[in-house]
């Protein structure tokens, strides 16, 4: 296929992915689950290995990668030129899954069907958002996406070695197969390739399995708004299928993979809660690939075609906008290591409501070396977890009781409070001895100092909202 056919999409991802990169003035935002990736990354590749043999393995291959990425565009800080080196392997995988839906969708049905679903790829606001996220989604999409072209090709070895990769970037890309069988499942070349997937996912599938409730224990059951969501994705596909029932290679590609995906993941998760809409972002493929179709089939004439697409695009471009900046991630860790800079002393401890509110901080270990981690046992290099582990309560209670200044990460007022011992004992033991001096909140977090009591009216509380 010549490379114009696909390389419109790619450019055009690449120009709207650099857009807004760092997302937000000054030295950008960054949420904890990127946070997570930063100092993951940034850690020793033997120390990376000993992590995953604990939790995260699902996410280990992405690791490594950014480790690579990270060690050639060198050591930058959490922030500025450092969250380019963060999201550009993502923006690169859109602009690169962008190209295999124009691909796809060329092969099967034509030239403007290909500009069409590239095109309609590009504007998807949930793959705007991931593809400036440094996290794993964008690569797997990639590799869903060059995989279903290469399934049409017949090319079933580099098949099998591009979706195993996609699967290796993220295990439930796994789910592609299920969508792939509808077209391929009568090729013997095709359950070679399905085989081979397959076995080579087995190793990573055990222990991820084994981790699975560390892992994803903070998920629920789908909720009402994600069968909402399906609902909606599955009358629009239903409804851009109906114009496509002369290309019925088209449908049985199209309507599995934007289906079965989520479908069958949210079905699994009424007994597993492992459903989340970013696990399966690859199967918004499906859907661009229909729409492609069907606005190469409109026959432009009048104003009403025009009328109709600057109404879409009126509401994506302000959507899209909104994407780049920190309110459209639930937190941000950058906005939270700044407010603690601002707030901190020599000597003042720090304490996390919940642990794993430590992420904010991770990835800024500027401030977070200036701090006394109070409740802090075994950091996260050294007991090889991502927050490292904390002091049992009664040992807890007594350091945090010996600390006269305290700063208090805490979510939200909305947010349901953790009931485990060791969280029970951080806020039996803040009411006790302390007086809170001052609460400053920031994007999904809050910054809370504490001082024994009297010590806020001798100077304990420093800046933010008393």
């Amino acid at each position: 296929m010549a490379p114009w056919r696909w390389f419109p999409p790619l450019l055009a991802f690449l120009l709207i992915g650099l857009w807004g990169l760092a997302r937000g003035p000054g030295g950008g935002s960054m949420w904890r689950d990127e946070s997570t990736t930063w100092q993951v990354a940034h850690r020793p590749a033997g120390e990376i290995r000993q992590l995953l043999g604990q939790v995260d393995a699902v996410h280990g291959l992405y690791y490594a990668v950014m480790h690579a990425v990270f060690a050639v565009g060198g050591q930058a800080g959490a922030g500025g030129a450092g969250l380019w080196v963060l999201r550009l392997p993502s923006v690169a995988g859109t602009a690169l899954a962008a190209a295999g839906v124009a691909a796809v969708a060329h092969r099967l049905a034509g030239e403007r069907a290909a500009l069409g679903a590239g095109a309609v790829y590009v504007v998807l606001p949930p793959v705007q958002m991931y593809g400036q996220e440094g996290r794993s989604y964008a690569l797997v999409a990639a590799a869903v996406a060059w995989a279903t072209y290469l399934m049409l090709r017949r090319r079933w070895g580099a098949y099998a070695v591009v979706l195993l990769v996609g699967c290796w970037l993220h295990e439930f890309a796994v789910l592609a197969l299920l969508a792939h069988g509808f077209t391929a499942w009568r090729e013997r070349g095709w359950r070679w390739a399905a085989g081979a997937v397959a076995a080579g996912l087995l190793p990573l599938a055990v222990v991820s399995a084994g981790q699975a409730r560390r892992q994803l224990g903070w998920l629920g059951r789908p909720a009402w708004q994600d069968w909402a969501a399906y609902a909606v994705l599955a009358g629009a596909v239903a409804l851009l299928a109906r114009g496509q029932r002369d290309r019925p290679e088209l449908l049985r590609v199209a309507v599995p993979m934007a289906l079965l995906p989520p479908g069958v993941l949210m079905g699994v998760s009424l007994v597993h809660p492992w459903y989340v809409d970013r696990y399966v972002l690859y199967a918004l493929s499906g859907a661009a690939l229909l729409a492609g179709a069907w606005v190469a089939s409109v026959r432009v004439r009048g104003w009403a075609p025009w009328v109709l697409a600057v109404a879409v695009l009126i509401p994506v471009g302000v959507w899209s906008a909104w994407l780049r900046t920190p309110e459209s991630r639930k937190d941000d860790a950058l906005a939270v290591a700044a407010a603690v800079r601002a707030r901190a002393r020599p000597g003042d401890a720090v304490l996390f409501m919940p642990s794993r509110r430590r992420e904010w901080l991770l990835s800024s270990p500027g401030v977070y070396g200036r701090l006394h981690d109070v409740a802090l046992a075994a950091p996260p290099v050294s007991s090889h977890t991502l927050h490292g582990t904390e002091l049992p309560p009664p040992a807890l209670r007594q350091a945090l009781l010996s600390a006269p200044r305290v700063l208090a990460l805490q979510d939200p007022p909305d947010q349901p409070l953790d009931r485990s011992p060791a969280e029970t004992a951080k806020r039996t033991a803040l009411t006790a001895a302390f007086e809170r001096c001052s609460v400053t909140e920031v994007r999904g977090a809050r910054v809370a100092v504490y001082a024994q009591r009297g010590g806020c009216g001798r100077g304990g509380g420093t800046g933010g909202r008393p």
